[in-house]
């Protein structure tokens, strides 16, 4: 790993860790422990706090700390979060919200999806207006918003440089929606992927945790709506939502605006009986 450019300045520990070096298979760190894991958490609350040990992913564990230690200078009196963040939301949920990732001074400081950052503002907003949270606003853990009805989760749970994790990454991390999905099964009719890597992660997530994906693969498309229907015998599936993600440039240049991003909530809640 180079300590340049980025890197300079930042502790030695954030560098040049040594337990990234062949952890045993039983380690946090290691890379198929999202895959042991995550099938033996029985109840979300477990699931949760599985996921805020995970350290799998060298490059997303050393940018999440290395953000952490550095922080942004509007921060720069705040203890950022630097782990890994679980969803948020009841274990009753009706409606799926998943996105990409948590952003590095939003939810990686925060500790709570979607919050703190500009895209949350949206999200949260649009939620609220629709009777789904319980303030339009979000910016830390203590500040009472409640989700009704509605979890927020995303594929990959670390911030990762530039936004995009790599393919292996989310790939590493998929154990964890796939069972939150699995758990969340007795209850949710609708999902909304918010973005082309959101909807590419929740496809074999839905597939993992019990649904049929149709063949060929449905397209993501703002708007875009697919059935996939349960196990044999099962009397109803989950509908899949395609939204332009909430991102801070998506939103800027109009690609998203508040109503489309309304509009395909108020469908995929009104597809979830909420």
């Amino acid at each position: 790993m180079t300590t340049t450019g980025r890197w300079t300045g930042l502790p030695d520990h954030v560098k040049e860790d040594p337990v990234y070096q062949d952890p045993p298979a039983s380690s946090p760190r290691h890379a198929t422990w999202p895959a042991r894991t995550a099938v033996d958490c029985r109840t979300l609350e477990d699931l949760d706090e599985q996921v805020t040990r995970c350290g799998a992913c060298p490059r997303l564990v050393r940018w999440r700390e290395a953000t952490a230690a550095v922080k942004r200078a509007a921060f720069a009196d705040q203890a950022y979060w630097g782990r890994p963040v679980p969803g948020f939301g009841p274990s009753d949920a009706a409606l799926v919200i998943t996105g990409l990732a948590p952003a590095a001074h939003g939810a990686n400081r925060t500790g709570r999806m979607f919050t703190g950052d500009r895209s949350g503002d949206v999200l949260f907003a649009a939620l609220h207006e629709l009777g789904l949270a319980s303030r339009p606003a979000a910016t830390g853990l203590g500040d009472g918003l409640r989700l009704l009805g509605v979890r927020v989760t995303a594929p990959v749970h670390c911030a990762p440089p530039g936004n995009l994790p790599t393919p292996q990454e989310r790939d590493t991390c998929s154990p964890w929606l796939q069972q939150e999905l699995r758990l969340l099964r007795p209850t949710v009719r609708s999902i909304v992927a918010l973005g082309g890597f959101g909807w590419q992660a929740a496809l074999p997530a839905m597939q993992g945790a019990g649904w049929t994906v149709p063949r060929p693969r449905p397209v993501f498309g703002h708007g875009a709506r697919t059935v996939l229907p349960g196990a044999a015998g099962e009397a109803t599936g989950v509908t899949l939502f395609g939204c332009y993600h909430v991102s801070q440039r998506n939103v800027s240049t109009g690609r998203l605006t508040p109503a489309m991003l309304r509009e395909v909530l108020a469908t995929a809640a009104q597809a979830a009986g909420l």
